[in-house]
């Protein structure tokens, strides 16, 4: 049984500022989880809050990296098909990954990351595997034969898992609350892309986010968003081009074990949660436009999200509640918006 939970830097996103905002706001940028973090808080206690967001950071590093010998993920890797405890942030890290993806059909899956290992893209030693190598480590995935109690983990014997998908999310969540518990009510998070935002800017206005065009320069559109994340997964992120002149990118499909190729070249997900969103957006990206939009319509209400799709011919469909926030820009400003709607 599993516990229920639902509750490159400026890759996917830039952030519109101002100085006219009024007070200077404490900042610092912090290296971690393989990423770029820029963490900005407004108020009195911002230094404070983000010195104690800096140090979550860190020990939420320790207990994930997949190639640290003392982390708890590792120590999941190599537990040899015998049960690992783990610690209470990686316990809802994990009840939060198994339930999308039980809600999503396995459109995410933690247990990839020995093929994504194999495509080079966690060491950038890219390479094609060929069909027969990625059957074989299709053999040892599927997040199903996973067991968790809530408190401990039972991986099979081959199987290795990797949170990188929804890792980033969660640690906004977490670093959110510190700034509330702060008594900051006006902060921007940038880790690695994950937008982050706790309450409006000081101003009283909503921050605005720009949604890098995944075609080329520039953006494709700007968010106004008030206490919510959004999270962009896309083809452009981390990818390589191969001796067959194909590209391929990180995003892989957990049926077939090659990248995903569902139409969709940009998935952002918004909403209260960055967990949420961070594991959404990869999963939209390998759904595609017409299971996403199914997905949405019967889900969206439940775990609270919004999104935003680009597909590969340049098509932009929103979902309903963010026709108000979202607004196309630069060589999109003439594009029609689809909306879809319940």
């Amino acid at each position: 049984m599993r516990k229920n939970f639902l509750a490159v830097f400026f890759s996917a996103a830039i952030i519109f500022s101002s100085c006219a905002l009024g007070e200077a706001p404490a900042e610092k940028t912090v290296f971690a989880m393989d990423t770029y973090m820029k963490l900005t808080a407004y108020g009195s206690n911002g230094a404070e809050a983000i010195s104690a967001s800096e140090e979550k950071i860190s020990e939420l590093e320790k207990l994930w990296s997949v190639t640290d010998e003392k982390s708890e993920i590792y120590s999941v890797n190599h537990g040899g098909g015998k049960p690992v405890p783990v610690s209470n942030d990686t316990a809802e890290l994990l009840s939060l990954s198994f339930e999308i993806s039980e809600m999503t059909d396995g459109a995410l899956d933690c247990t990839m990351y020995p093929i994504l290992k194999e495509w080079g893209f966690t060491t950038g030693e890219y390479k094609i595997p060929d069909d027969e190598k990625i059957a074989k480590l299709l053999e040892n995935t599927g997040y199903e034969n996973i067991d968790f109690d809530g408190v401990n983990i039972t991986l099979p014997a081959d199987f290795q898992i990797d949170l990188g998908a929804v890792g980033k999310g969660f640690t906004g969540d977490m670093v959110s609350q510190i700034m509330r518990e702060n008594g900051v009510t006006s902060a921007l998070l940038d880790l690695g892309g994950n937008i982050q935002t706790v309450g409006n800017k000081p101003d009283g206005t909503p921050w605005k986010i720009g949604l890098r065009n995944p075609f080329g320069d520039g953006l494709f559109g700007v968010l106004e968003l008030s206490d919510k994340a959004a999270v962009t997964s896309g083809g452009y992120e981390r990818y390589f081009v191969g001796e067959d002149g194909e590209t391929y990118w990180h995003i892989l499909d957990p049926e077939t074990g090659k990248p995903a190729r569902s139409g969709i070249i940009s998935a952002t997900a918004v909403g209260k949660s960055g967990g949420v969103c961070d594991a959404l957006s990869t999963s939209l990206f390998v759904m595609g436009l017409e299971k996403s939009e199914e997905f949405w319509k019967r889900h969206g209400n439940q775990i609270d999200f919004e999104m935003v799709l680009v597909t590969e011919d340049g098509g932009i469909f929103i979902t309903e509640g963010l026709e108000e926030s979202f607004t196309p820009n630069g060589d999109f400003s003439a594009s029609e918006v689809g909306v879809i709607r319940k």
